[in-house]
């Protein structure tokens, strides 16, 4: 019989969404055991627009032990709030560059938000030229402090901080493409949002794969595999592909300059942080994420993998491309190869 506390975190965990049965058997198991589960997770930028609502959707999940929040100012607030909410996760705070070794030693996964975020008027170079310096420093400490967690990078632009990611553990000697992972989660969300209101389905039956990148016509939805079928008209699927490339935008503009798409993004990184906390634990689960990658000429793209517990197990076929999904697929390679190179040459220029 579960406990109190078990039902009321399933209740918590209902918003993410419906769950395999054989996730939930994890939920039932670790969550009603007596010892519990050993996994901490460290959210880099933690009291930021998107870290705190992150923070707070992952203090609801009976996968993490402690949950490590780290920031440059406003941490331990942020922190003192969530330790109040009565689930099994312990909070700590840090604060400060001195209190990033503490704040990282012995996580198994790293969520980096950290960075500024895009607002009207800026262009995705203008926020290389803040994020990049951040993510660098982060990854320098993450390849010391704990080397072996998994780094869910959210900080954009993803199409260059993950190489620059790349960058920085191979100089430590410490790069395990397997557990580098940029997030790309918001983009499926916002397919399987956009394309249920298309055809007239719950979004929680729609299931739209969205490989490329994370910026503009980097991102290619393929709704020529989507779940359930999409059967629009070529005008409607190039409205959709345009909308889902420019969500972001459309986000910024309608707060005014007053943010960006933070909740959205902390809602996806969550369901993200969930499938690698399952996969770490023992599951098999398939994602969308912006990692190392063979699958095309580019070193890095975006596309369904599958994860175990040592990350990465396998890369999914891209599958057949319709009409129009084959025209963007060749568009965005000149796009995303620049992005690539502006990470990699950020770290070899140095």
């Amino acid at each position: 019989m579960e406990t109190p506390q078990a039902e009321r975190i399933a209740k918590l965990l209902s918003h993410l969404g419906p769950q395999t049965s054989s996730a939930g058997g994890v939920y039932r198991q670790m969550s009603s055991a007596s010892t519990g589960p050993n996994l901490k997770v460290a959210v880099l930028g933690a009291a930021g627009g998107i870290g705190q609502p992150l923070a707070l959707l992952l203090k609801a999940s009976p996968l993490i032990s402690e949950l490590s929040l780290y920031d440059i100012v406003g941490t331990e607030g942020v922190g003192a709030d969530l330790s109040h909410i009565d689930s099994s996760p312990k909070v700590s705070s840090f604060t400060g560059a001195e209190k990033l070794p503490e704040a990282l030693y012995g996580s198994s996964l790293v969520v980096i938000p950290a960075g500024v975020p895009r607002k009207p008027g800026m262009t995705r170079d203008d926020l290389f030229n803040i994020n990049a310096g951040i993510v660098r420093d982060l990854c320098a400490a993450i390849a010391k402090y704990c080397p072996e967690a998994w780094v869910a990078i959210i900080s954009n632009p993803v199409n260059s901080t993950v190489p620059i990611a790349a960058e920085v553990f191979k100089k430590a000697g410490m790069y395990n493409p397997r557990k580098l992972l940029g997030v790309t989660k918001l983009d499926v969300l916002r397919a399987n949002t956009f394309v249920a209101d298309a055809i007239g389905v719950p979004p929680e039956r729609v299931s739209v794969p969205v490989i490329g990148g994370h910026a503009g016509i980097t991102i290619l939805p393929l709704f020529s595999q989507a779940t359930p079928r999409v059967d629009v008209s070529p005008e409607t699927a190039k409205a959709l592909t345009e909308r889902i490339q420019d969500a972001g935008t459309e986000v910024v503009k309608a707060k005014a300059g007053k943010g960006s798409a933070t909740l959205s993004m902390a809602y996806a990184a969550a369901k993200f942080a969930e499938s690698c906390l399952r996969a770490i634990a023992g599951e098999s689960v398939v994602e969308c994420a912006y990692v190392e990658s063979h699958l095309t000429e580019l070193p890095f793209f975006a596309s369904r993998v599958r994860l175990n517990r040592n990350g990465i197990e396998e890369y999914l076929p891209l599958g057949r491309f319709n009409d129009l999904e084959t025209a963007n697929f060749e568009a965005l390679k000149g796009e995303l190869r620049g992005s690539i190179k502006k990470g990699v040459d950020f770290i070899s220029k140095a």
